[in-house]
């Protein structure tokens, strides 16, 4: 970092700590040292092992599986580095869990991504940065700055790589497996010389979580290699079996990508007998060696991220990241 500026201490939560040194190692700092533990009856205890007064402080925590004890452990590290006379403390979040819950869609539902910002600006964060939220509104739900990042061009510039004779011959269709992706479909589609868009209508259903029947395809995608394109892939269910509903009327071969693999349930078993020929995930969420196949890649987004990190440290524009 430059010289001049306050002192940077990153520190690293135990959701990703692997994440946490590929940032430093792409800054060229160290990471700071923290020790988290336990109390007999399972409270988690932290001890920040060195001085950050008046430091800029990163804390590195994706609120992944187990979503509850990495958010609780979260919201302790701010709390502990509040108190401990940090100058800032901004929160690298690569994904921000219970972002899908950022609307009431029955009534009586929480929104709890809400309740999330809530307490993360509560605890003392700064800042938080994120990528490629569920919804871009949930910036909305903070009052402190949000740095929105998104993984659209890494996950592009492997597809330019692998795909680009037809991307050249123009034989490529972008394809969103829900409305809502649209807009996220088209910036992918920018990236691949303006490829074709193509939308799977969809019906989700209401009584049972992480189900949905497709229904229609809205686009030309026959005889043509497509790529869908999501934020999220849990279960897998909707995008595998939108990949089936484009193999059936007449896709050559289908490709996935997203940027947070959450991988849950059956998600894995599903994706190996699926038709997708690869799963393009990127790293802000740890894939871990059970979850491991041959149709998978991981494409580290950590760079980005610590770019980011040193864009917001010199007072320089970030915004040419997100293109």
């Amino acid at each position: 970092m430059s010289a001049g500026l306050r002192e940077v201490k990153i520190f690293s939560g135990s959701a990703d700590p692997q994440f946490a040194e590929n940032i430093c190692m792409n800054l060229g700092v160290p990471l700071s040292a923290s020790k988290l533990f336990r109390f007999s009856d399972g409270e988690i205890g932290v001890s920040i092992e060195e001085s950050v007064r008046g430091a800029d402080v990163y804390v590195v925590q994706p609120t992944c599986e187990p979503a509850n004890e990495h958010l609780i452990e979260l919201l302790i590290i701010v709390d502990a580095l509040k108190r401990a006379s940090a100058y800032h403390v901004n929160l690298v979040m690569p994904y921000f869990g219970y972002a899908r819950q950022d609307r009431k869609t029955r009534s009586r539902e929480p929104i709890t991504a809400k309740l999330i910002a809530n307490l993360l600006e509560k605890a003392g964060a700064d800042r938080v940065i994120a990528a490629d939220l569920h919804a871009g509104q949930i910036q909305g739900f903070f009052d402190i700055p949000v740095d929105h990042l998104t993984g659209i061009p890494l996950l592009a510039s492997y597809f330019r790589r692998i795909l680009a004779k037809e991307i050249e011959h123009d034989l490529v269709t972008v394809v969103s497996p829900d409305i809502g992706g649209v807009v996220r479909a088209r910036k992918f589609a920018e990236q691949l010389n303006n490829a074709d868009l193509a939308i799977v209508d969809k019906r989700r259903s209401h009584e049972v979580a992480n189900q949905c029947e497709v229904m229609e395809i809205i686009g030309n995608i026959d005889g043509r290699t497509c790529i869908l394109v999501d934020d999220i892939v849990d279960t897998a269910g909707t995008i595998v079996k939108a990949a089936e509903a484009l193999k059936e009327r007449g896709a050559k071969a289908v490709y996935a990508c997203a940027t947070h693999g959450v991988l849950s349930g059956p998600a894995i078993d599903r994706i190996k007998g699926s038709v997708i020929e690869e799963m393009v995930l990127t790293d802000t969420i740890p894939l871990k060696e059970e979850k491991q196949t041959a149709k998978i890649t991981v494409l580290s987004i950590a760079p980005l991220f610590a770019e980011a990190l040193r864009r917001i440290h010199s007072e320089h524009s970030v915004s040419i990241l997100f293109r």
